[in-house]
């Protein structure tokens, strides 16, 4: 058993070898650079392989007005702000400060991971193989929500750009990709399973403030709630999806603010669900 704990890259360690950290450094880099270059590249260009409609990222959301269609442009500021704070944790793996480092190193094998399941959906997305990226979603789903209740006591620095940022994508990437992926993805009936699911975006986001009082999660899933809102919203004024968007965007975003504001200021919520343990294991210590 000590054998297999020593090999398991996903296992609970308090230090780290110096050839492990190296190893970190190596794979963290490459799989993160490797996830940004398919990104920007397929933002601005489409691919020329491949047997089914090829787009660019974008024009794959606009090509489908699904009830989770996003806004671009709010999306890709999402997805901006993300790298740029991913930069600032893969700077942590350069620290002389031991508890940082090994810190940065204990989730640095969900991190690659998550890279390279996002370098998969987006290689997929945009050949159209929306039920092969559906199942990377679903696998980086596993992977992230893994990280996150195995690891809930890490710093902002690490939990925002690595836990919580991904994880709140992912979790909204399923029903993006999988209202495309259905049959008649436009049709009736599938926007009106669209109203219903999106509703799980404000219990999910919900779940972990009031349990982790994560305000990371909360102002993640509410600005990917705004995206989804504002693209509905053009689309088609006379309609549910988008003011269903925005009453979980606001919502979210207040209760927000509720967890964010006392933790700013050094004060203390308690919520009728959360255990005093709570401050002991929340994601958002240091």
């Amino acid at each position: 058993m000590e054998r297999i704990h020593h090999i398991n890259p996903f296992a609970k360690r308090d230090s780290h070898t110096k050839n492990t950290v190296v190893l970190w450094y190596i794979f963290t880099i490459v799989t993160w650079l490797l996830s940004i270059v398919v990104s920007v590249y397929y933002t601005f260009h489409h691919p020329h392989d491949g047997v089914w409609p090829r787009r660019k990222i974008w024009k794959q959301n606009d090509a489908f007005h699904t009830a989770f269609r996003m806004n671009h442009i709010i999306a890709s500021i999402y997805w901006i702000v993300l790298f740029i704070l991913q930069g600032g944790y893969i700077a942590h793996l350069f620290s002389t400060n031991v508890e940082r480092l090994n810190s940065a190193c204990s989730v640095g094998s969900h991190f690659i991971l998550n890279n390279l399941f996002h370098f998969a959906f987006v290689m997929l997305f945009v050949r159209s193989y929306f039920g092969w990226a559906e199942l990377f979603i679903i696998l980086n789903f596993i992977n992230l929500s893994s990280l996150y209740f195995r690891h809930p006591g890490y710093a902002r620095f690490i939990h925002w750009p690595v836990v919580s940022g991904p994880l709140a994508w992912t979790f909204v990437a399923i029903y993006w990709n999988g209202a495309i992926m259905v049959p008649h993805p436009e049709s009736l009936v599938a926007r009106i399973f669209g109203n219903i699911f999106i509703w799980s975006i404000l219990v999910y986001g919900l779940f972990f403030i009031v349990v982790y009082k994560d305000y990371t999660m909360g102002f993640n899933l509410s600005v990917l709630s705004a995206a989804i809102g504002v693209a509905q919203f053009f689309r088609q004024i006379i309609a549910f999806q988008w003011i269903f968007a925005f009453v979980i965007m606001a919502v979210l975003f207040i209760a927000t603010l509720v967890v964010a504001v006392p933790a700013a200021t050094g004060g203390n919520v308690k919520f009728a669900r959360a255990r005093e343990s709570d401050t002991e294991r929340a994601p958002l210590l240091g």
